[in-house]
């Protein structure tokens, strides 16, 4: 049964330098439901991915902030921009998780595939070593990385870029969190590997009953697996709906443009 699991009122966010404040959100709201795909549309520098830092409360102190985002966490609701910075790492890569567009760069060359799960899981989980294992290893599994005990030793730079992926998702699983953020987890990926990564993503929001906030620039890949589409321009929201209601009746040109550049990814 779907819920609401996040509701982000009237975001706004300025870049404050020397010399003055420059508008980079601009009253964005919208919310995400448990077992669905919410996909962030638009042009590089749109502020796709600007809004997902802000949920996660990544950004420095240059950038202000103003709106509510509240995290439905069962009876509570938790407004993340309230919390402190101790209180948000509790939140994040735990309850709220992020997939960054090169894996590369999101894992430690220097430790194992399975260390740096542990290190996830032991960050938010009071448990031995061993049962973390036992946990990282169940995550490897459910984002389908073959033969998890060898992989489980190995260390990034022998992997491929597929398989990096994969245990970028396994790290951000790994707590059973309700939502899981990618920016743009497909880019750095051949056409097969990515169409798979796209397939785990629909296997994953079901079976795990995740809210999926998914950051593209491709309306080929919204219709492969969005649920519903957010176009985002120059910081604003320029269409927000039901993924079908969008594509049969666009009512901007820049929604329009977008859909005309679109590549399809063959499943």
């Amino acid at each position: 049964m779907k819920k609401k699991i996040l509701e982000v009122k009237n975001l706004t966010v300025w870049y404050k330098d020397e010399e003055r404040k420059n508008l980079i959100l601009d009253n964005i709201s919208f919310e995400l439901f448990s077992d669905e795909i919410l996909a962030f549309i638009g042009k590089s520098g749109s502020g796709k991915s600007i809004t997902c830092f802000t949920i996660l409360g990544l950004l420095s102190k240059n950038f202000l902030v103003e709106g509510e985002i509240i995290y439905y966490d069962k009876d509570r609701k938790i407004n993340l921009l309230e919390l402190s910075e101790r209180e948000k790492r509790k939140i994040r890569g735990n309850k709220v998780s992020m997939i960054f567009q090169e894996p590369s760069m999101a894992l430690n060359p220097l430790l194992t595939v399975g260390e740096q799960i542990i290190d996830t899981i032991l960050a938010h989980k009071n448990m031995s070593k061993e049962e973390a294992k036992k946990l990282a290893l169940k995550s490897m599994k459910l984002a389908q990385i073959p033969d998890v005990e060898r992989r489980f030793y190995q260390y990034p730079f022998e992997l491929s870029g597929g398989l990096k992926q994969r245990v970028a998702i396994a790290m951000a699983i790994v707590n059973s969190p309700n939502i899981l953020l990618a920016d743009e987890p497909t880019t750095a990926l051949d056409i097969t590997v990515s169409a798979y990564i796209l397939r785990l993503f629909l296997k994953l929001k079901e079976e795990l009953n995740l809210g999926i906030i998914l950051i593209t620039h491709d309306f080929g890949v919204v219709a492969e697996v969005a649920d519903r589409v957010m176009v985002i321009k120059d910081g604003k929201i320029v269409e927000y709906g039901d993924v079908f209601q969008i594509f049969n009746n666009p009512k901007t040109d820049y929604t329009k443009e977008l859909l005309n550049s679109r590549f399809s990814l063959k499943f």
